[in-house]
Parts: structure tokens; sequence; C-alpha cells
């Protein structure tokens, strides 16, 4: 690793110490960390084994659920090994490039699951304000083209975050990253560059992909509220309405701790540094966890057919 002028020329491995202030509490952290990861893993692979095998879930509705539980396993997968890692076996070196492409996974699965969360949103404001036409817009080609589209997206636009900081930035004042996983902005505070044109192309990036599927879902809701209100009876008021509960609450808790953790990470100077890496590390990690849990709980489809294989393998005779 050359130095030259106390800075790092161009590094080959990065130090990931952890959430800085709690390492010796890390370790103790690190188990309902893991408790979350484990529950995401068999919550979502349950949804998505469902899902696959019952015919009756093959709708939209579902199809954009197993698309959700399928990027959030892989979201947690990119970051709560390498995390557990660190907090339980300090294992807290990764090399220069391995730690891009987890930044690259990171965001981009976070991008993903943004995209879907809107893809559901329309869904169900097309079922509910033209609901017979629903059928014929949600053919199985457009949700191919809109799963592809997803990610799409979400590859080609955070993908320049990535080129930026491997070509342009060459020295860095330490290699030691005072974060849980290798996040845009923890990187490249560490650059002794001018590192303005990162700073502007991480909002730029953020705000294209959240603003405009924050605008569209809002706006979706409001149609899909207004509709709902205006039904004659009351019951079907209702049964419209809660079709759309379990997607409105995993809706706000994704943005509400992305928000959060936005703003507490950029504008929050006189907050201490490990709020910061545990709200972030919340972020990432809670709606994988609780996902399955609210659509289980809410979607009668999904816990009618969870109910039915528990009880099935209990009472195999019957």
């Amino acid at each position: 690793m050359l130095r030259l002028n106390g800075s790092v020329f161009m590094p080959s491995v990065l130090t990931l110490i952890g959430i800085p202030g709690l390492q010796s509490v890390q370790c103790w952290i690190g188990i309902p960390f893991c408790f979350m990861y484990l529950m995401a893993m068999i919550g979502n692979t349950l949804i998505l084994v469902i899902i696959k095998y019952e015919n009756s879930l093959h709708s939209p509705m579902y199809i954009f659920l197993a698309m959700l539980g399928a990027t959030d396993i892989a979201l947690s997968t990119c970051i709560l090994p390498k995390m557990l890692g660190i907090f339980w076996f300090h294992l807290t070196e990764i090399s220069f490039d391995v730690c891009l492409l987890q930044m690259w996974l990171i965001h981009s699965f976070q991008a993903t699951e943004s995209g879907v969360l809107l893809a559901m949103a329309l869904d169900r404001y097309v079922a509910i304000c033209n609901p017979l036409r629903h059928g014929s817009i949600f053919s199985q080609n457009l949700l191919i083209y809109i799963g592809i589209g997803v990610i799409l997206r979400a590859v080609v636009l955070v993908a320049p975050c990535i080129v930026l900081i491997k070509y342009r930035l060459k020295f860095y004042r330490t290699t030691i990253i005072s974060h849980s996983y290798c996040e845009h902005m923890a990187i490249v505070k560490l650059a002794t560059e001018d590192i303005r044109i990162n700073k502007i192309l991480g909002l730029f990036v953020a705000f294209t992909i959240l603003g405009f599927d924050i605008s569209f879902i809002t706006l979706s809701y409001v149609q899909i509220f207004v509709t709902v209100f205006q039904l004659p009876h009351k019951e079907v008021r209702l049964k419209a309405f809660n079709t759309c509960i379990a997607h409105i609450c995993v809706f706000l808790q994704f943005y509400l701790l992305g928000f959060f953790s936005f703003f507490t990470h950029r504008f929050g100077s006189h907050i201490p540094p490990y709020v910061h890496i545990l709200l972030s590390s919340l972020y990432l990690l809670v709606p994988p966890f609780l996902n399955p849990i609210v659509y289980g709980v809410k979607t009668k489809q999904i816990r009618d057919h969870v109910l039915k294989m528990i009880f099935s393998k209990r009472h195999p005779d019957h």
C-alpha cells in the first residue's frame, strides 16, 4: 500500500470497524441482527415457496410480492454475513473492489425494492380504480417488463457512483471505514480530493429514484382513497381498503426509516456516529424482517396457506 504525503494511494484493502463507539458490545448487537436475518430468510423464502406452488396466487399482486421477497433475501445477504463477521470474529478487512461491489449491490437492491413497491402501488391503483381493465393491463408480458425495468434502472443509476469512486478518487486519508458495511458516503469521505461531484451524483441518484417512486406511490394512494370513499357500501369500502393495508405498512416503514437514516447521516452533525450506523444498518435489516410478517398477518391468502402447511405437517393422516 503506497503512501504519499500521509495519504494512501489507491488502497487495495479497507478496514470496516463496525459500529464506532460500540465495539465493546458489538458481539451482543450481532445477536438481534442475526435473529432478524434468519427470520427474514425464513419468512421471505416461505412466501416465495407458497406463491410458486399455489396456482391461485399467480396474480400480479403476489408476483410483485415474490419480487419483493427475493429482493429482501438478496439485500439481507449482501450485508449481514460480513457484518456478523466483523461483530463476532473481528474479520474487519475487505478488499477495495469487493467493498465497491458490496456498495453497488446494496444500493441497487434498495433501488429495486423501491421500484417493486411502486409497481405494487400501481397494481392496487388499477385493481381498485379500474378493475375491469386490470387483467388486460397487467398482462404477463408487462410483469416481465416491469421486473426487468426495475432491476435495470437500479443497476444503471447506481453504477456511475461506483465508477467515479474507482477511477476518480486516488488518494485517501485513511483506509479505515467507520461503518459496518460499505456505504457510498462512508467511502467517499475517506478521500483527500474534491468529492463534491461524488456527493452531487449520490444525491441525484437518491432523489431520482426515491423522489419519482414516492411521488407516484402517493398519487396512486390518493386516487385509491378517493375511489374507495366513493363506494356506496361500507363492507365494500372495507374490503377494498383491506387489500391495501399491508402495502401501506411496508411502504411507510421502508421510506420513513430511509429518510430518517438519510437525513441524520448528512445533516445530523451533532448526533453520535454510532446512531448513524445503527440507523442505516436497521434501515437495511428491518424491512426484509418485517415485510413477510406484515404480509403474512394482513394478507388472508398467504396466512391461510401458512396455516395449511403447519397443520398438514402436524396431522399428516388428514
